[in-house]
């Protein structure tokens, strides 16, 4: 479904990207790791339009995701949840999540997608009148995701969705995330938590000053020594 191909992104004079090819197929959770500027939320920017490569290709099925505006690319499935959560702070739950479904014509399935929503996150439920702003961190992140989810995304970009919470509010959002892919949604995830990153993809990439040093299946990743001794070896699991 989608694939970068030698992808090179400057910002002004620095390199963040350096000749990265990465591919995603229909049904995949496949995700990015590495340290604080490796390049991973850059990819994840490219796919959804925000930035543009200097060079190579930027490909969603037959669509160069390079020439489209951000609005286009959101109108062809792929929905970026952004580092930080980024909802509305002034607006309410429910405003929050029927501003995901702003493009959506069929207004049945996206009431039928809130309810999915509010089934996945409950707390949503409960808080649907309340601002955005209001909510503890963790509900934010919950509320970003289900905004995404409102979309209704063919490919879902979920930047570091477990950045900054709490152990037990980490361990959700991966149940979450478990069951988004059980039913077939597909994931490029960027993710801090290797452990639980790993643990969750059919597949992932290493990133390293912007270029892509390893590669394989979440198995064969969790198994590298590099990727014990750099990530694993001291990282506790979720909820510990």
């Amino acid at each position: 479904m989608l694939a970068l191909e030698s992808v090179d992104i400057f910002y002004g004079h620095v390199q963040a990207l350096a000749a990265v090819s990465i591919s995603v197929h229909d049904g995949e959770l496949v995700t990015l790791l590495g340290a604080n500027g490796a390049g991973k939320s850059t990819a994840l920017m490219a796919v959804s339009g925000i930035v543009r490569p200097r060079s190579g290709s930027v490909r969603w099925n037959d669509t160069d995701l390079a020439a489209a505006t951000p609005y286009a690319i959101v109108g062809l499935g792929v929905i970026h949840c952004p580092e930080g959560r980024r909802i509305f702070g002034g607006l309410s739950v429910l405003e929050n999540l029927r501003m995901g479904a702003i493009r959506r014509k069929d207004r049945a399935a996206a009431r039928s997608d809130m309810e999915y929503v509010f089934s996945l996150f409950p707390v949503l439920g409960e808080r649907r009148h309340q601002t955005g702003a209001t909510l503890s961190g963790g509900e934010q992140q919950m509320l970003a995701i289900g905004r995404a989810l409102m979309a209704a995304p063919r490919l879902l970009l979920l930047d570091e969705p477990s950045l900054g919470l709490a152990p037990l509010v980490v361990k959700e959002i991966f149940r979450v995330i478990r069951e988004l892919h059980r039913r077939g949604v597909t994931i490029l995830l960027v993710e801090q938590n290797v452990r639980q990153a790993l643990a969750v993809a059919d597949r992932g990439y290493v990133l390293s000053s912007g270029r892509v040093t390893l590669s394989g299946t979440g198995a064969e990743l969790r198994a590298n020594p590099e990727i014990e001794q750099a990530y694993l070896s001291r990282a506790p699991e979720a909820g510990q």
